[in-house]
C-alpha cells in the first residue's frame, strides 16, 4: 500500500463509490470519450432530467506534456461557461501540483479564477485553494497525515472579505488493503462515518452513517458491488428511508457500457414514487 496518503476530499472514497457509482435515479445519461492519435482527449457528457426534462452538457478537451508535466484542459457548458485549466505537476518540486482555473460566461460577463496547489509525500497530503472574486478571496485548506495506516485530517475555509470562517471540518480513519474505515465531523454539527469492506475479489460491500445535529436526523446506509464477470457487475443499496436502490452495468462491447438503474420507494410501492435511470458510455 502506498505511503502517501489520499487528498481530504478522497478520504472514505472506497464507500462512497460503493453507494454511487453505477446509479443515476431519474436522469438519462450519454458519456462518450475519444483521443486523437497526437493525444488529445475529447469527453462529451450529456444529462436529462426525466422529472424536469432539463438537459445539461458539457465538451471538454484535455491536452497533456509529459516531458513539461503540463496539462491543459477546456470545457464548454450548455449555460455558456467556459472554463481553462492549467496544470503543472512535479516540476517545481517533487510531489508539487499547481492548477489555475479561469472561468468566463459571456452572456452575463461573469468572470472567476481559482489557484488550487497540492504537495504530497510520504506520511502527508496537503491541498490549498484560492478563490478570486472582487469582493475578496476564499482560501481553502486541507490536510491529511497518515501513520502505519492510521489516517488524520483536517479542512478549513475562511471568507477574507467578510473574516468568517465558513468550513471547520475533522475526519480520523484507517485504511488497510480490504478495508477501510472514516469518522467525520463538519462544522461541529454533522458527524457521520463509513466502513468498506472488500470482502472477495467479486464483492465490495459498504456501511454509512451520518447525524445532522440541528434536524436532529439520522441517515444509515448499507451498499454492496457484486463482479458477476469481467463484463458486468450488480448494485445494491438501501437506507433507513426504505428506499432501496438497483444498477446493473454490462460492457456490451469494447468500449460501450450500459447502465440500468432503479430507485424503489418501499414505503410507497402503489404511490408511482420510483425512478429509473439509463446511463450509456462509450470510449474510443
Amino acid at each position: 500500500m502506498s505511503k502517501v496518503p489520499p487528498s481530504y476530499g478522497d478520504l472514505g472514497k472506497a464507500a462512497r463509490d460503493v453507494f454511487n457509482k453505477g446509479f443515476g435515479f431519474g436522469l438519462v445519461k450519454l458519456d462518450t470519450k475519444t483521443k486523437t492519435t497526437n493525444g488529445v482527449e475529447f469527453s462529451v457528457n450529456g444529462t436529462s432530467n426525466v422529472d424536469s426534462g432539463k438537459t445539461t452538457a458539457n465538451l471538454e478537451t484535455k491536452y497533456k506534456w509529459p516531458e513539461y508535466g503540463l496539462t491543459f484542459v477546456e470545457k464548454w457548458h450548455t449555460d455558456t461557461t467556459l472554463n481553462t485549466e492549467i496544470t503543472i505537476e512535479d516540476q517545481l518540486a517533487k510531489g508539487l501540483k499547481l492548477t489555475f482555473d479561469t472561468a468566463y460566461t459571456p452572456n452575463t460577463g461573469k468572470k472567476s479564477g481559482k489557484v488550487k496547489s497540492a504537495y504530497k509525500m510520504d506520511h502527508f497530503h496537503s491541498n490549498v485553494d484560492v478563490d478570486f472574486d472582487f469582493a475578496g478571496q476564499t482560501i481553502h485548506g486541507a490536510f491529511v497525515l497518515a501513520h502505519e495506516g492510521w489516517l488524520a485530517g483536517y479542512q478549513v475555509a475562511f471568507d477574507t472579505a467578510k473574516s468568517k470562517l465558513l468550513q471547520n471540518n475533522f475526519t480520523l480513519g484507517y485504511q488497510a488493503d480490504d478495508f477501510e474505515l472514516h469518522a467525520f465531523v463538519k462544522d461541529t454539527t454533522n458527524f457521520g462515518g463509513s466502513i468498506f469492506h472488500k470482502v472477495n475479489p467479486n464483492l465490495d460491500a459498504g456501511v454509512q452513517l451520518n447525524w445532522v445535529q440541528n434536524t436532529n436526523n439520522t441517515i444509515f446506509a448499507i451498499g454492496a458491488k457484486y463482479k458477476i464477470d469481467k463484463d458486468s457487475h450488480f448494485n445494491a443499496k438501501v437506507n433507513n428511508s426504505s428506499e432501496i436502490g438497483l444498477g446493473f452495468t454490462n460492457t456490451i462491447r469494447p468500449g460501450v457500457k450500459l447502465t440500468l438503474s432503479t430507485q424503489i420507494d418501499a414505503k410507497r410501492l402503489n404511490q408511482g414514487a420510483h425512478k429509473l435511470g439509463l446511463g450509456i458510455d462509450m470510449e474510443a
